[in-house]
């Protein structure tokens, strides 16, 4: 089972996201503060990251460029997501990340992109088929 490490400040979004993961497979570890994601990334060991940029006292960019930067973490994909900026954002902007959605999304697109960074097989709930 993948294990997935989301990270946003938005209580409603995170607890969404959270049960949309779980009911897709995947074992979710979540946390509404950026500054809690390094010793999270300790005890969890996530196979990816969903990253929202504005975390309030941490930007997320930052803290992806951190993750990035350091040995440990740097091998593990991380999906930004963001309110604030589009798609076309960030075909130019690059701070690390993987891939990058904007909100508000639908979940199976945010699955999708998951299975892709992944590398796995699709294999969407089916409630959200159709």
């Amino acid at each position: 089972m993948k294990r997935i490490l989301v990270v946003d400040d938005d209580i409603e979004v995170l607890e969404t996201i959270q049960l949309i993961l779980e009911i897709g497979g995947f074992k979710v570890s979540a946390l509404n503060d950026g500054e809690e994601v390094f010793n999270r990334i300790e005890t969890f060991n996530p196979d990816l990251i969903l990253l929202d940029i504005s975390l309030g006292h941490i930007d997320g960019r930052v803290l992806c460029e951190q993750l990035k930067s350091i040995e440990s973490t740097s091998k593990i994909p991380i999906l930004l997501i963001s309110g604030l900026y589009d798609a076309k954002d960030f075909t130019t902007l690059n701070y690390g990340q993987d891939d990058f959605l904007s909100k508000p999304f639908q979940m199976d697109v945010l699955l999708k992109k998951i299975t892709k960074i992944l590398n796995l097989e699709e294999s969407e709930p089916s409630f959200l088929l159709n």
